[in-house]
């Protein structure tokens, strides 16, 4: 596995929201979004019940009382609101490897925040965590999804044919990932056209 940094790289604070461990008391905002029918249609998991969002959040709250630990779940909270609207996943690899992946509730697509706190995990990825390769997947019908990942300049990298089982059965899943040097230089070409 990648070398784990010594001390956590959260909470990130991008403009609008705040990326941050989860709290009891966020169960409420996960639990409403772990039962919207739309945030799971391609998920493997959900709808959840009660239960299994209790135990998720309960696996998760344990799990933050370990560090250094590769694999972390952050909640994604809407600082006007105070709300929590999802959850966004970094899990360190092998060799400088990273993938994420995130959940939104529905309320709140289409408004960028999906790409706000997928671009905050990216960047600590490359510019805090040293990796060298951050990857991601989803379903090939979830075009929301994956146009977040191009947005980022991840680039479609295959699709992998009937390789997990979903609720209505083996879907097909896009594979997309960018490398440390792209990301350097779409932030260089970036700093650049805003100097102009």
């Amino acid at each position: 596995m990648t070398d784990l940094p010594a001390r956590p790289w959260f909470p990130v604070r991008t403009e609008r929201l705040l990326l941050r461990e989860l709290r009891e008391a966020d169960f409420d905002d996960v639990h409403a979004y772990a039962i919207d029918p739309e945030v799971v249609r391609y998920m493997d998991w959900g709808p959840n019940t009660l239960e299994v969002t209790r135990e998720v959040l309960d696996r998760w709250l344990k799990e933050q009382q370990t560090w250094p630990r590769g694999h972390v779940n952050l909640a994604v909270e809407l600082v006007e609101e105070a709300r929590v609207i999802g959850s966004i996943r970094l899990s360190l690899q092998e060799r400088g490897n990273a993938d994420f992946g995130y959940s939104y509730h529905s309320a709140y697509w289409r408004k960028g925040y999906g790409y706000e706190a997928a671009e905050a995990i990216v960047r600590v990825a490359f510019e805090e965590l040293g990796l060298h390769r951050v990857w991601a997947t989803c379903d090939v019908r979830n075009a929301g999804s994956y146009a977040i990942m191009e947005k980022l300049g991840m680039r479609r990298e295959g699709t992998l044919r009937r390789n997990q089982q979903v609720r209505d059965g083996w879907r097909d899943t896009h594979l997309y990932a960018i490398l440390a040097s792209e990301w350097a230089a779409r932030q260089a070409n970036s700093g650049a056209v805003s100097a102009d």
